[in-house]
């Protein structure tokens, strides 16, 4: 199966740049892993709309930067999955930690993609484990944030 990645955006989420770059980039950071890709979709979203997601599917009434949907098919060898992202939390975020737009949306796109490879993030061990993993990412980035 040849991976099939793809980025979109909500009408009232702003679209997406470095479409080719990002697409090479994720297909890499699943190389250095040893993964392989099948269909991966990552969409841009309003804090309301993720918002709303985060309560309809996993009953949490809080904003969140990044949900991530695992759809691979049991017995597959291919992640697939959807990475739904908020724009809004992203440009909080970015603010927050003093770092450019770009670098934090590439940071939150990483950490979904991670999640589907299979890191999680809920023991201190383990958000340790997913922030270097994170950190490596970005150093693979073809081009510079």
């Amino acid at each position: 199966m040849c991976p099939m990645i793809s980025f979109h955006s909500t009408n009232s989420a702003n679209s997406w740049k470095n479409l080719e770059n990002r697409k090479a980039w994720v297909q890499k950071i699943a190389d250095y892993h040893r993964v392989s890709l099948g269909v991966l979709r990552f969409i841009l979203k309003t804090d309301a709309e993720l918002r709303a997601m985060n309560k309809q599917f996993l009953a949490h009434d809080y904003e969140t930067d990044v949900l991530t949907f695992d759809l691979s098919k049991e017995g597959s060898n291919f992640i697939e999955g959807e990475v739904y992202i908020s724009i809004d939390r992203i440009r909080a975020q970015a603010r927050y930690y003093r770092v450019s737009f770009d670098d934090e949306l590439d940071r939150v796109l990483i950490h979904g993609l991670l999640h589907l490879i299979g890191f999680d993030d809920i023991e201190a061990s383990d958000k340790a484990e997913m922030s270097l993993a994170e950190d490596e990412a970005l150093k693979l980035r073809p081009w510079n944030g």
